[in-house]
């Protein structure tokens, strides 16, 4: 909407209309840095205002949040038995206060801001069917694992092929001239890339070109992502503050892969000129997640549940696709990921050997049964995720 503004404003101080020069601070909004600001603020404080009247009516409507007895999981049903009640689908505040941003202050047109945007959305309506059966039933089982994962599957297969196909993104189906000036797809400094050909900062040539396999490692990551996410968010504020960490890295790279010196002169990353404005969509991640962590922090009046979890790593996974900085998630991402790794590690060796390699995974359950308190995880995760995410900036300019 801000961006019609200025172009409205544009048309009229063209056109010679006297208000349009008393009105010339509205140049700003065609600053993608401009908006995005904007659009972090904007979500922060729809945040901040809507979060206490939602905590009221989840409260009202009885959404608590199961927590698994004794008998599943023992000690830790101790360490967190006072958290039985604590409203659950908060994450409808980060949604819904990431969408109201992104429509206001980004080109909601532009094809990589629909798809997150999409993506977000279809994850987090998802997730709020898995809260709400477990709300419903008052057990910590939702939506069985095989449902959730053909529903994750449709997701992430859908926006991979729309990233895959739409030309302004990929270039497919467009001329040679087309991507020569940069109107479609990525170029890896002079030169044009497909889609299909994965990146890492620290080589300035693509590693492989994975061609129509592009579609189904894409929704690997989109899938994987939103479940590392899902695994992450244990303890109050813990995913809320590695998502801040992660969306703001990403908003980063997504301003500096739109900037055609920075990207194609400068630091030799993917190129495109319309993936700056998913900066906006970036920021204002950061800022709802800013403005829900006011209300997530220890000890917690709301939970994210599952409806904010699935978005958040949805919407993450397919930005770092779009920025075409897949690989580097693995490093800005690194708790997430951690956290999931723990997971298939301690399943995997007690199939196996039938022996635990953590007191309990995810990982963050495991320090807190060897004595750290849940405050301690927190932040120090929240340390590694800042720590990992500079890492992963400070490689762009390597070699």
């Amino acid at each position: 909407m801000l961006y019609w503004i200025y172009e409205w404003w544009h048309t009229a101080l063209e056109g010679g209309e006297k208000w349009a020069q008393t009105f010339s601070f509205l140049n700003l909004l065609q600053y993608i840095t401009f908006r995005a600001a904007v659009g972090c603020l904007l979500s922060f404080g729809t945040s901040i205002l809507v979060g206490p009247w939602v905590i009221r009516r989840l409260i009202s409507l009885k959404v608590g949040q199961p927590i698994r007895n004794a008998a599943e999981v023992h000690k830790l049903a101790e360490l967190h038995g006072k958290k039985i009640g604590t409203p659950t689908m908060g994450g409808v505040m980060i949604v819904g206060s990431v969408i109201i941003s992104t429509l206001v202050c980004s080109r909601p047109m532009n094809p990589f801001v629909a798809v997150c945007v999409c993506t977000m959305a279809a994850c987090g309506l998802l997730g709020f069917c898995d809260d709400y059966k477990k709300v419903k039933t008052k057990k910590s089982d939702g939506v069985s694992a095989k449902t959730k994962l053909f529903w994750q599957l449709v997701i992430a297969v859908v926006a991979s092929c729309f990233i895959y196909f739409k030309k302004e993104i990929s270039g497919l189906g467009a001329s040679d001239t087309e991507r020569m000036l940069g109107i479609a797809g990525f170029r890896l400094g002079t030169q044009p890339i497909e889609i299909g050909q994965i990146c890492f900062p620290l080589l300035k040539v693509p590693l492989v070109n994975l061609g129509y396999l592009a579609i189904p490692f894409f929704a690997a990551i989109i899938i994987g992502c939103s479940n590392a996410v899902n695994l992450t968010d244990g303890l109050d504020g813990l995913a809320t503050g590695c998502t801040i960490t992660a969306a703001l890295a990403y908003g980063i790279l997504a301003y500096l892969a739109g900037h055609f010196y920075m990207a194609t002169d400068y630091l030799v990353i993917p190129h495109n000129r319309y993936v700056g404005e998913l900066t906006v969509f970036l920021l204002s991640l950061a800022g709802a997640g800013f403005g829900f962590l006011w209300f997530n922090c220890h000890p917690a009046k709301v939970f994210m549940g599952d409806t904010g979890s699935l978005a958040i790593g949805g919407a993450l996974g397919t930005a770092a696709i779009c920025v075409k900085q897949e690989l580097l998630l693995v490093i800005i991402g690194g708790v997430f990921v951690m956290e999931a790794m723990s997971v298939i590690l301690q399943v995997g060796s007690f199939k196996l050997r039938k022996k635990r390699i953590f007191a309990m995974a995810p990982i963050h359950h495991h320090f807190e049964l060897r004595g750290w308190h849940e405050s301690q995880v927190i932040i120090r995760f929240w340390i590694l995720s800042i720590m990992l995410a500079l890492f992963g900036l400070a490689l762009l300019k390597i070699a």
